[in-house]
């Protein structure tokens, strides 16, 4: 039962990404398909995983604006095409806000990373 135990442990340090992994893994060993498994295990949160994997357009929202609301109206006027100043300030100011649906998951993060290196808060969905 501690060896149990023990890859219990080891296999909740993973990433969603590598459970994912894993299971394409297993699946090729042992000549298998997980989907009564993945199914299976909805209640204890493995199935997640398999719905981020193949998830292909995202969302990103800004949830809070932080204390530089410039610096990330600027930033919103860069990544939301056609804004005006006024119309970022006002986006910015009624967070939580959707800046841009359906983009790829690359583009979602670089918007992420620009946006809270000005100090806002975002969620990707």
């Amino acid at each position: 039962m501690a060896d149990l135990n023990k890859i219990v442990e080891e296999l909740s340090g993973l990433t969603v990404l590598q459970v994912a992994e894993l299971v394409k893994s297993l699946e090729e060993k042992w000549g298998v398909s997980a989907a009564a498994p993945v199914a299976a295990a909805a209640a204890g949160g493995a199935a997640p995983a398999a719905a981020v994997e193949e998830k292909t357009e995202f969302d990103v929202i800004l949830t809070d604006a932080g204390s530089n609301k410039i610096g990330v109206i600027k930033e919103v006027r860069g990544v939301v095409a056609g804004l005006g100043l006024a119309e970022a300030k006002k986006l910015v100011e009624s967070a939580p806000q959707t800046l841009k649906e359906g983009c790829k998951k690359e583009e979602a993060e670089e918007i992420k990373k620009k946006l809270e290196a000005a100090g806002a808060k975002i969620t990707i969905k």
